[in-house]
């Protein structure tokens, strides 16, 4: 991105991009929300507890979109840059693994990532859980979603020390979860 783009332009942009990408996309939920809901509020959560680096945001905005969708990450340098693909790169889960792998990945990877990695996941993390305790995936049961939370917890236990008040909103959401799903 040039320099001459203002900050708004950029992360709307990366908004937009998003949008495009995931345009077909749904969430697991009875409702089949549209999945574009889930990077903006990532991005929201972030921006409401202090967060303004636009290359954070900009990867908030995009951190689904190597893993969901047909997006490159020779794409998103060509758009994006460096410094919001890298971001990107390091919270992207490596679709060739089976799923128990990725999450036991991102488990032990979480500690080593970037503090503006870190953001992006508990900002993620924040969504999920506040999507699972409002609805949950359709077909998962009790126990599924309470693997989930607990899984959730232990990729965040990596991920504190960045923003006291993002942790403290992850605590508050990770409770009152587990009080509807037990």
């Amino acid at each position: 991105m040039t320099g001459e783009r203002s900050v708004a332009a950029t992360i709307l942009g990366a908004a937009l991009f998003a949008a495009e990408k995931h345009s077909t996309q749904r969430r697991k939920d009875a409702a089949a929300s549209p999945y574009i809901t889930h990077p903006v509020a990532v991005a929201e959560v972030l921006a409401r507890h202090g967060v303004s680096d636009p290359v954070v945001l900009q990867a908030a905005l995009l951190h689904d979109t190597l893993e969901d969708t047909d997006t490159t990450a020779d794409e998103l340098q060509q758009i994006f840059g460096p410094s919001v693909t890298g971001l990107v790169l390091e919270v992207t889960d490596d679709k060739t693994l089976d799923k128990a792998e990725r999450k036991r990945l991102q488990i032990v990877n979480a500690p080593g990532i970037s503090d503006a990695a870190k953001l992006v996941k508990l900002g993620d993390k924040i969504c999920n859980v506040v999507d699972m305790a409002a609805s949950s995936p359709v077909g998962w049961p009790i126990s599924r979603r309470v693997e989930y939370l607990d899984w959730t917890e232990q990729v965040m236990r990596g991920c504190r020390g960045v923003n006291a008040g993002l942790e403290e909103e992850y605590d508050r959401v990770l409770a009152e979860a587990r009080s509807l799903v037990r």
